[in-house]
């Protein structure tokens, strides 16, 4: 917890961010790691009474490919920037973050904006073509030769209608 009581009453103050963290407890999937730690670097700073952090989580990430199953290891830089309020007259309003008790829990804010940036799809590059459904064989590696697709069984009673 970062105590922030002298940041929200004397403008200009800042605090300097240069944190590793380790989300170990983050529930991810077993063909999904991070390789190293996060590295936080930044600042949070009171400019004109405005209370704002300005900072970059960065780390390595290593998952299986969404479409082929390949192993993908990217490294991944996050920007972190909020609004901090003490208090907010519409809990609604998503542009601000509050501090209760003029503390910040940094690691809870650092993983919440990583689970809402991160990609919904890893992939090992922007044009893969995925495993054949056929046979199983990594597209990426070259053609199979399987002939066509099979129809899905559900899916006959369709396609005696187009016959």
């Amino acid at each position: 917890m970062l105590d922030l009581r002298g940041l929200f009453e004397k403008t200009g103050e800042r605090i300097l961010l240069d944190q590793k963290l380790e989300l170990t407890d983050l529930e991810l999937s077993p063909s999904q790691a991070f390789c190293s730690p996060i590295s936080v670097k930044g600042e949070i700073c009171n400019r004109a009474g405005i209370v704002i952090i300005d900072a970059a989580a960065a780390f390595d990430f290593s998952a299986a490919c969404d479409r082929c199953a390949a192993a993908v290891n990217r490294a991944f830089v996050i920007p972190i920037k909020h609004v901090l309020v003490t208090s907010l007259s519409n809990e609604d309003d998503g542009s601000y973050f509050l501090v209760e008790k003029m503390e910040l829990d940094l690691e809870d804010l650092i993983r919440s904006d990583i689970l809402l940036s991160f990609p919904t799809k890893l992939l090992c590059r922007d044009d893969c073509r995925g495993l054949c459904p056929i046979c199983g064989k990594n597209r990426n590696e070259g053609d199979c030769g399987c002939q066509g697709s099979e129809t899905d069984p559900r899916l006959s009673a369709l396609k005696e209608l187009l016959d």
